[in-house]
């Protein structure tokens, strides 16, 4: 199933996705894929998520770190080029493209989550954090995009706030 969603994303990149400009977009792509390589480097033995794979994909996608990667390369790319390549101009419908990108995420993550067995939860993590995440993921993703600086600067703070609630062991 993962492979079938990585695929709409893909397929949805071709069609809304902003190609021409892609290097303009090439460090936000690296600021979360960073974000996530980091996730699974901190939380390797101590995860929040942890992706699974159906029967259908299970010989191609056995574990999560390889879920992980197809997720960075294709459906983090896909969605970073139609997130800022159709960013809207105006404040209200800003926040509008915001609030559709984080339903589109956390909907997806919850049918993936309670139906399809795709994804599953530990350590305290819930899809209520699923979606409070997903909000500043494509808030910060939009300030990576105009102030890269600042976007890194504020990623501290929040690192450390997760690392903290929920007791992730750094050893």
């Amino acid at each position: 199933m993962h492979l079938l969603f990585n695929a709409l994303f893909l397929i949805a990149a071709i069609i809304w996705g902003d190609w021409r400009n892609w290097r303009k977009y090439h460090s936000t792509i690296l600021f979360i894929w960073f974000g996530d390589l980091l996730y699974n480097f901190l939380c390797y033995n101590y995860r929040m998520w942890e992706y699974k794979e159906s029967i259908f994909g299970f010989a191609v996608l056995p574990n999560h770190t390889i879920i992980t990667l197809l997720i960075m390369f294709i459906a983090y790319p896909s969605s970073v080029l139609i997130f800022l390549g159709r960013f809207p101009e105006k404040k209200l419908n800003m926040g509008l493209w915001i609030l559709f990108w984080v339903s589109l995420f956390s909907i997806i993550e919850y049918i993936n989550l309670r139906f399809l067995n795709l994804i599953s939860h530990h350590n305290g993590w819930t899809i209520g954090w699923s979606v409070f995440f997903n909000a500043i993921i494509f808030v910060m993703l939009r300030l990576h995009y105009k102030y890269p600086t600042v976007a890194l600067i504020i990623s501290i703070p929040i690192i450390f706030f997760f690392i903290i609630y929920f007791h992730v062991p750094i050893r």
